[in-house]
């Protein structure tokens, strides 16, 4: 990049010196100056001279544009799956998102507790053949009337626009804390999230160092039961399958390692409703809680969390949990998983909002955008009220991507012509039943197509560590028999599905590797 303001002059002449002092005194010799970049250029001022320069690595201006630009905010299970299936032939795809990967949610809790490693369930953004751009950066207003986007970016907090012709919003949700009291502040300390692979980073060091901590001999008794104590808040898939696999660890690794601590370790199970496993069939919830029951396992169903506290007892600063039933349990992690709650963005926006997700109408279309705008996955609210899950997204997104593909290419929206022309409804799509590309074919042959989103249901499955889990049939739309499974055979059906469905061949590798390992070697405690 060349710079031809008086800044850029005294520059030159400050590097072409060998003094230090003169290097160092660049900050001081520095005038005022901004930027402010945009999609296409980056614009320069100073108190002395102001100029437009193009940057060597600036992007063509959006109005020279030879392909519709399809603009997509979130790297989850609908953003990654409609980046991946677009014809890059008929469109510029882009991609904007704090998270540069995508990430394998049904396998993070055991990233957790080092079953398995972080990057074996991660795709890279950049990996998409055929990606226009990628931008690591927070959405933080849209114009649907200007049709751009205002973003931040995640390192500087420089804010740029980005110019779209379509837009696909798949920001997914947080978590939810129900301004419950000290969560939000005590999150990342004591209390820890669980739908990132960040998250599950804390908490894999977090379990680590309490185990580090109370073998330390001349920690109080106090303190020792504390740190020993892991509460789990929720009753979900995510809930369940963390606590099943942090008692794999604690029974099969910290009592190999720590076998002094295993009589102060206490696992306790929090459910703010009647039952665990909600939205699986009764009988497979109960034998689920039973399971949990047999480990030993504390869990405590009708159960809110009231708030957390910092307290000292003899001396010893503790964190304790309140409950609403009036009870309280001293601890030393809390992996918080009870709900989610918009993110700031779409919260902030000027689109309609039903129990703060967007609202789209049966083609996936935000109303009153002309067609412009949709709205998937987790954050969006379909006239059929599905619920906020991965194989939802995963769905949607794959028939947008058809919609885009088959129909609608066919209007020129780069022609000024056709900027306030409404985009056409699409034709018929076939729905994705199926869970597995290699049989796609068979979609054709158990669904009938139509113009609208059909959601299928393809059952429900959670593991229980390692030879365990339940898997639920009965509402499946699949060619199987309706029934429910448990135990081994439920174990195997989710294993085996969830390595297929990897998109990668070295994660399709590396994930039996590293289950082997931990099954054979047991997993890593190292902390870092």
């Amino acid at each position: 990049m060349v710079l031809t303001s008086s800044y850029s002059r005294g520059v030159r002449r400050l590097l072409s010196s060998a003094s230090r002092n003169n290097l160092l005194s660049l900050r001081h010799h520095r005038p005022n100056y901004n930027y402010t970049i945009t999609a296409s250029r980056i614009m320069f001022s100073s108190a002395s001279s102001s100029s437009e320069v193009a940057d060597d690595n600036s992007e063509p201006a959006f109005e020279d544009r030879i392909k519709p630009r399809v603009l997509i905010l979130g790297s989850g299970w609908g953003g990654f799956t409609l980046a991946r299936r677009l014809n890059k032939d008929l469109y510029d795809v882009r991609v904007i998102s704090p998270a540069n990967h995508f990430l394998f949610t049904p396998l993070l809790p055991s990233t957790a507790v080092g079953t398995l490693e972080f990057r074996a369930i991660q795709e890279p953004v950049r990996t998409i053949e055929g990606l226009g751009h990628y931008y690591q950066a927070k959405a933080r207003d849209i114009d649907s009337t200007k049709q751009i986007v205002t973003c931040q970016d995640l390192y500087k907090g420089v804010r740029f626009d980005v110019e779209y012709d379509y837009l696909v919003v798949a920001a997914g949700m947080k978590s939810n804390t129900f301004n419950t009291h000290n969560i939000e502040r005590l999150e990342g300390v004591v209390v820890f999230f669980l739908k990132h692979l960040f998250h599950a980073r804390q908490i894999r060091n977090r379990i680590v160092e309490c185990f580090e901590r109370a073998s330390n001999y001349t920690i109080p008794a106090v303190q020792r039961d504390r740190l020993l104590t892991f509460i789990v808040v929720g009753g979900g898939p995510t809930s369940c399958e963390f606590m099943a696999e942090l008692h794999d660890f604690i029974t099969k690794d910290v009592k190999k390692w720590y076998p002094e601590l295993t009589k102060h370790i206490k696992l306790v199970l929090v459910e703010a409703g009647p039952g665990i496993l909600g939205s699986f069939d009764k009988a497979l919830s109960e034998y689920y809680l039973q399971k949990l029951k047999e480990k030993n396992i504390d869990v405590r169903l009708n159960t809110a969390v009231a708030g957390v506290d910092e307290r000292y007892i003899d001396g010893e600063q503790i964190t304790v949990a309140r409950f609403a039933d009036g009870t309280e349990i001293n601890f030393g992690t809390m992996i918080w998983s009870a709900g989610l709650s918009p993110v700031k963005m779409i919260s902030s926006s000027d689109f309609k909002l039903n129990r703060s997700r967007i609202v789209v109408d049966e083609y996936l279309r935000v109303p009153e955008t002309k067609g412009r705008v949709y709205a998937l996955g987790d954050c969006a609210a379909s006239p059929d009220e599905l619920p906020p899950t991965a194989t939802v997204a995963e769905q949607q997104a794959l028939y947008l991507a058809d919609c885009f593909n088959k129909y609608y290419s066919a209007v020129d929206v780069t022609d000024e012509k056709n900027k306030d022309d409404e985009i056409p409804l699409p034709g018929n799509v076939t729905p994705y039943l199926m869970p597995f590309n290699a049989l796609n074919f068979l979609n054709n042959v158990f669904c009938k197509a139509a113009p609208q989103f059909q959601y299928k249901n393809r059952g429900a499955m959670a593991s229980m560590g390692f030879g365990g889990g339940v898997t639920d049939l009965k509402h499946t739309d699949l060619p199987s028999p309706k029934t429910t499974m448990s135990g081994k055979a439920s174990y195997l059906v989710w294993s085996s599905t969830y390595l297929t469905k990897q998109l990668s061949l070295q994660n399709t590798i590396l994930i039996p590797m590293y289950w082997f390992k931990a099954w054979m070697f047991g997993r890593d405690i190292s902390r870092f």
